[in-house]
């Protein structure tokens, strides 16, 4: 009797370790992050890309006009459509609508400063996103509080503003339908647009615009795309990511942002490869060309930077520095979503992509390998 009963207990007791094991397994299985895409381009060329391998298609961009969300023309609205659409080859899909923009977002302050203003916006959107069978709204005002694109109104009451908009979104919206907002990888954006403690509960992500570090205005060339900082570069996707989680945004609520593009510069001395140096902006390039743009042919070198873990070109002849994401650094970026459990990658934008070979692909395959 005393031998069946410690063999019971010894079946009892090897069960329970087994159901703690299968727990302890489940909670360091990874999450697959979200791979999350804004979209400028034409509805006749967006087959051409591979949408399976993204769960979130971001339509970019609606406005505000009057007090209401608006879709421009009939030509967005049949982007839109067609967006949706592609849910047949993607089921798992989620299509979003963004409002704003860099230079889009012009009544943004004044509208979202009214509770009457709000409301309507919040009151369009349902409708809008119920219309089109869309499935969340993104927020991209560039920027509440602070100094925006030139000439847009911005006031210290923006930043609660924000919260006031979210608020009445998701009160609108309920529980089913995705919101997220843009925020820019900024020192200045981070700890001065938005109430991070209060917003964030309300919202599925924040898409963290850890590029565009060394903008358009610039005096000083660098890695407009690095993961992480350097000496004299303090911006980086690593930056932004860690400074958010100490404000106490869940890391799991925070999509890392890519550039499916290269800014070129004009330096003015031909110094350090053409990093760090007095510079001017002269214009971007998409992915999809930076072999021809960039070729050897035309007087480019590449390098990789170890400690941005961002690659760059540049040119002595004419002084040029290109920055940008590429295959290497954008599947280091990938990794880093996984290794520090982030909601996803989100990048600016598919059309800049290619339409087979590209980053979108390089994303996946290093999503699956790992």
């Amino acid at each position: 009797m005393h031998k069946r009963k410690l063999t019971v207990l010894f079946r009892i007791t090897a069960i329970i370790s087994l159901s703690f094991l299968s727990i302890q397994l489940k909670a360091q299985k990874t999450v697959k992050p979200n791979v999350i895409a804004y979209y400028t381009g034409q509805n006749s060329v967006i087959d051409s890309f591979p949408i399976e391998k993204l769960s979130h298609l971001i339509y970019s961009f609606g406005h505000v006009k009057g007090d209401s969300l608006n879709i421009r023309s009939a030509k967005d609205s049949a982007l839109i459509t067609r967006m949706v659409a592609l849910k047949q080859r993607n089921p798992a899909l989620k299509v979003m609508i963004a409002l704003g923009g860099w230079s889009g977002c012009a009544p943004c302050s004044e509208v979202f400063s009214r509770a009457n203003g709000r409301k309507t916006f919040a009151k369009t959107t349902k409708e809008i996103l119920d219309f089109f069978h869309a499935d969340g709204i993104d927020i991209d005002w560039e920027y509440p509080a602070v100094l925006g694109y030139p000439g847009h109104r911005y006031t210290p009451e923006d930043k609660h503003n924000f919260t006031l908009l979210i608020k009445e979104l998701r009160k609108k919206l309920g529980k089913k339908m995705e919101i997220s907002f843009a925020a820019g990888g900024t020192k200045n954006c981070i700890d001065s647009c938005f109430e991070w403690d209060k917003v964030m509960p309300l919202v599925n992500r924040v898409n963290l615009m850890s590029y565009d570090l060394v903008s358009g205005y610039a005096v000083k060339s660098g890695h407009h795309s690095p993961l992480y900082a350097t000496a004299e570069q303090d911006l980086s996707g690593d930056y932004g990511v860690k400074t958010l989680i100490k404000l106490g945004v869940p890391a799991q609520k925070i999509a890392l942002g890519a550039a499916f593009y290269a800014r070129v510069f004009e330096n003015s001395t031909d110094a350090n490869q053409g990093l760090y140096q007095p510079t001017k902006f002269i214009s971007g390039v998409s992915f999809k060309n930076f072999k021809k743009e960039f070729s050897s042919l035309n007087g480019y070198n590449y390098y990789w930077d170890e400690t941005a873990q961002a690659p760059y070109y540049y040119n002595p002849q004419t002084k040029r520095i290109a920055t940008f994401d590429d295959p290497k650094s954008i599947s280091l970026k990938t990794k880093y979503v996984i290794d520090q459990k982030l909601n996803g990658i989100m990048f600016w934008e598919l059309t800049d992509d290619a339409y087979t070979d590209g980053l979108l692909n390089v994303i996946d395959k290093t999503i699956k390998e790992l």
